[in-house]
C-alpha cells in the first residue's frame, strides 16, 4: 500500500450509509424508559483534562428483550454558559459509525457561542463506541483481512468465511453487545438519557451517520423532540444495489464538480486541461499497473480512494497537484508492491453497527458483479464509493436478518419540523439522499442546501445562522439554499 493510499485512509471518518427489503414494514418499537432504566441516574464529575465539562456514566441494559446484562454509556455535558437564558439540552452525535459524542462535547469550539450560552451541550458515546463498552476484536485476525476484491465464487466464499470468523471472534470478546449495537438500540438509550437528564424534550444535532439516530428517534419518540438538525443526511430506505449505486453517484458528482472547478479556476494545477479525460487515462494506467507517484505504485483503488478523501474536506487544490504529479509507465523504484484492489482493513465497530442497521447481504459472486455494474453505471468515471463498497463487503457472510432493516421514514406526528442541511456536492452522503428523505416526510422536514462541496454543510455564515436561528428560536430558514464558499 502506497503512502498516498495511507494518507487517504487517514482522512476517513465514515459516514455510513441504505426499495424496502421486506414486503411488510416493521413498526419501530416505542420503548419508554422503564424498569432498570427508570432507576438509572447520572452522577457528574469534572472530565479529565476538561474542568469546564462534566462527565458521567449511565447504566443501561444491553438487550431490552432479555434484561440482566448492562453496559455503561459515557456522557459528557458542557453546561449552558448563561443559565438564566437556558433553553434545555442539545444532544449531539458526530457520525461514523464510530464517532464519539463525548469527544465532540469536550471541545467547545465545535459549537457557536450562541448555542453554548443557551444549551447544555450533551454528547454521548453510543454503545460499542468510544468509552461505552468499546467493541474490541482480535488485532491479529483484523490484520488478516483479504486485501483484494473477490474475482470468483471461490474468493467470494473465502471472504464470507473470513467475515464469519471475525464476527465470532468479536462476539467472544464483546458478548451480546456486539449483536445489539444497531441504531434502534441507540435510540432507546438516547431516550433513557433524556429521562436521566430530567428533560421532557430534547434538542438534537446529528452529522452524517448521526442523522440516522435522529431520524429513528423522531420516528419512535417524536413527541420528545423540541428541535432537530440533521446535517449530511443518511437515507435508510434504500435497498442494497440502490444504496451502492447512489453512493457511487455521489463520488461521481464530486469528481465532476472538481473538474468544473479546475476548468474555471486559474489556480487549479490542472487548469486548461481535460480533467475528466486525464482522470480516465490515469485510471486506465492504474488498471495496467503502470501508474505511480514519488512513493511507488498507485493502484486504481488507491487513486479513487485518495480522490474521495480529498472531496470530503474538500481539498480540491491538493488533489489537483497530486494528480498532476502522477506518472505513467514503469516506475524507477517501488516502495510497496502493487495493490490488487482491496476490500480494505476490517472495522468491527463499523460492521457491528452497519450490518445490523442495513439488510445488505450479497449472496454470491453474481450478486457482487451485479452490484459493481450498477455502481459503474451511475459513476462511469469514479466507478464506486470506496467507503460504501468496503462496508457492504464487510457484511458478506453475516446472518441473513438484520435487527434494523431499511424502511421508509415515518416521523411521529408529535415531532417538530426537522431541519435537514446538506451540501450540493457531498461525496459521502449525497444530496440525492437528503432530497429523498425530504420526499418521504415533506411536512416534517425542511431541506436547506449548501451549494458548495464537502461532507460538512454547516460552517458558512449562511448555514450557521440558519442552524442557530432554528435551534434557538424554532425559526426555519426562509430560503432553501445557501451560497457556496470559495474553495482555497
Amino acid at each position: 500500500m502506497s503512502n498516498t493510499h495511507r494518507r487517504g485512509r487517514a482522512h476517513r471518518r465514515w459516514y455510513a450509509v441504505a426499495a424496502v427489503v421486506c414486503a411488510t414494514a416493521v413498526a419501530l418499537p416505542l420503548y419508554a424508559a422503564q424498569g432498570q432504566e427508570e432507576g438509572s441516574t447520572l452522577t457528574w464529575q469534572p472530565c479529565k483534562g476538561h474542568s469546564d465539562v462534566q462527565c458521567g456514566t449511565l447504566m443501561l441494559p444491553i438487550d431490552r428483550s432479555s434484561p440482566g446484562k448492562t453496559f455503561g454509556m459515557k456522557v459528557a455535558r458542557h453546561k449552558a454558559t448563561n443559565p438564566s437564558k437556558r433553553i434545555g439540552v442539545l444532544l449531539v452525535n458526530p457520525g461514523g459509525p464510530g464517532g464519539s459524542g463525548v469527544e465532540m462535547a469536550l471541545d467547545s469550539k465545535n459549537f457557536p457561542a450562541e448555542l453554548r450560552e443557551r444549551f447544555d451541550i450533551v454528547g454521548f458515546d453510543p454503545r460499542g463506541i468510544g468509552q461505552s463498552h468499546p467493541i474490541k476484536c482480535s488485532t491479529k485476525l483484523i490484520n488478516k483481512t483479504p486485501q483484494k476484491l473477490p474475482r470468483s465464487q471461490a474468493e467470494f466464499e473465502q471472504l464470507a468465511s473470513y467475515n464469519r470468523t471475525l464476527r465470532q471472534d468479536c462476539l467472544k470478546h464483546n458478548g451480546p453487545l456486539f449483536d445489539h449495537a444497531d441504531t434502534l438500540n441507540v435510540v432507546q438509550d438516547m431516550d433513557a438519557l433524556r429521562t436521566a437528564l430530567g428533560e421532557e424534550k430534547i434538542n438534537f444535532y446529528g452529522h452524517s451517520y448521526g442523522t440516522l439516530i435522529g431520524q429513528q428517534y423522531a420516528q419512535a419518540y417524536g413527541g420528545h423532540v423540541r428541535s432537530m438538525v440533521l446535517e449530511s443526511t443518511m437515507d435508510h430506505s434504500l435497498g442494497t444495489t440502490k444504496l451502492a449505486s447512489t453512493a457511487a453517484a455521489a463520488v461521481e458528482d464530486s469528481l465532476t464538480a472538481f473538474a468544473q472547478w479546475c476548468k474555471t479556476t486559474s489556480t487549479c494545477a490542472l487548469h486548461g486541461q481535460d480533467v475528466l479525460g486525464r482522470w480516465d487515462r490515469l485510471l486506465a494506467a492504474a488498471d495496467r499497473g503502470e501508474l505511480h507517484d514519488s512513493y511507488g505504485p498507485v493502484s486504481a483503488d488507491n487513486l479513487i480512494d485518495h480522490a474521495e478523501s480529498s472531496f470530503m474536506e474538500p481539498d480540491w487544490p491538493g488533489l489537483a497537484k497530486w494528480l498532476k504529479k502522477l506518472r505513467t509507465g514503469t516506475p524507477h523504484h517501488q516502495a510497496d508492491p502493487p495493490s490488487t484492489g482491496s476490500t480494505a482493513e476490517s472495522d468491527p465497530v463499523r460492521s457491528a453497527v452497519f450490518c445490523q442497521d442495513w439488510q445488505v447481504r450479497l449472496r454470491d459472486y453474481q450478486d457482487l458483479q451485479a452490484l459493481v455494474r450498477a455502481e459503474k453505471a451511475d459513476a462511469p468515471h469514479a466507478r464506486t464509493s470506496p467507503k460504501m463498497h468496503e462496508t457492504i463487503l464487510g457484511c458478506i457472510g453475516w446472518p441473513r436478518q438484520a435487527n434494523n432493516p431499511q424502511r421508509p421514514l415515518h416521523i411521529d406526528p408529535g415531532a417538530p419540523t426537522i431541519l435537514l442541511v446538506n451540501s450540493r456536492h457531498d461525496p459521502a452522503t449525497g444530496h440525492a439522499w437528503a432530497r429523498n428523505v425530504h420526499r418521504q416526510a415533506p411536512s416534517k422536514t425542511r431541506l436547506l442546501t449548501y451549494e458548495g462541496a464537502g461532507h460538512k454543510a454547516v460552517g458558512t455564515p449562511c448555514t450557521t445562522k440558519a442552524m442557530n436561528q432554528y435551534l434557538l428560536h424554532l425559526t426555519l430558514p426562509p430560503k432553501s439554499s445557501c451560497p457556496a464558499a470559495d474553495v482555497k
